[in-house]
């Protein structure tokens, strides 16, 4: 199922539209046994929301070219692996909102499963990876963006994936859905913290409860769009951060503030 997903992958890769643009986000979505209903609804329908938000089109127009390009996957166990949205410009609220329909209608429902159904962090990281990779156009930061409530319980170990990602320059930030069971002294932001974000300005950032969870999956992607796109482009850039001032730069706020953990490299 894998080998097919990808080869489907190549193929809307190359009929997206290749631009540049500043930032090129994966979203990369649990939809392993785990994710019920409700967390399934949380996440399809908080990315589609949060793709539209006031907030999120200002922070994309703020920055120098004034576009993004996101993907949508869906994974679990090694294999089982699902594109839901190929590489897509947003350039404004026209476009977002044409992304956001596909997610909401194409996106998973939590109601079907099919095989195995485990939790492989390290799959879904590369095969984030391979999407950047297929990239059609440049774009000054890539990003994969995991959505998850669980630890990596299938497949192989995160850090060979992680480190590979990171060597090709990409970024690795997560939103860590705390469970009813969660350890308070072990949260998964601290294990995704320790051992799935890296790269560049990586973080991890995770929800009060199920109601924060749009609301936080739109902090961290104004966060992602914002962040230092300008330093790629020396001869342009005028000291804008995309809404977020050189002064307030997350890279210079304490490592734990509020619900962001940065990471530690």
């Amino acid at each position: 199922m894998l080998a097919g997903t990808l080869a489907a992958s190549v193929f809307w890769g190359l009929q997206a539209h290749a631009a540049d643009v500043d930032v090129a986000v994966v979203f990369a979505v649990d939809f392993s046994s785990s994710i019920d209903q409700e967390v399934a609804d949380l996440q399809r329908e908080g990315h589609a929301a949060a793709l539209t938000s006031p907030e999120i089109i200002a922070a994309i127009t703020r920055n120098y070219v004034g576009c993004i390009s996101v993907a949508y996957f869906e994974w679990s166990s090694p294999g089982h692996t699902r594109i839901v949205l190929p590489w897509t410009s947003i350039c404004g609220l026209e476009d977002a909102r044409a992304a956001a329909s596909v997610i909401s209608k194409k996106g998973d429902t939590g109601n079907i499963r099919r095989g195995r159904s485990g939790t492989s962090v390290s799959s879904a990281i590369d095969v984030g990876s391979l999407l950047l990779d297929q990239f059609p156009g440049k774009a000054a930061k890539k990003v994969i963006d995991i959505s998850s409530n669980g630890e990596n319980n299938d497949g192989l170990p995160v850090q060979p994936s992680r480190l590979n990602a990171i060597a090709k320059g990409y970024t690795i930030n997560a939103i860590a859905i705390p469970t009813q069971d969660e350890n308070p002294d072990q949260p998964l932001a601290s294990y995704f913290a320790k051992s799935v974000i890296g790269g560049s300005q990586a973080f991890v950032i995770t929800p009060k409860g199920p109601n924060d969870y749009a609301m936080a999956l739109r902090r961290k992607l104004v966060t992602e769009v914002s962040m230092d796109v300008g330093r790629q482009f020396p001869q342009q850039a005028d000291g804008r951060l995309g809404g977020i001032s050189a002064s307030d730069s997350l890279l210079d706020r304490p490592r734990h503030r509020g619900d962001i953990v940065l990471d530690k490299e």
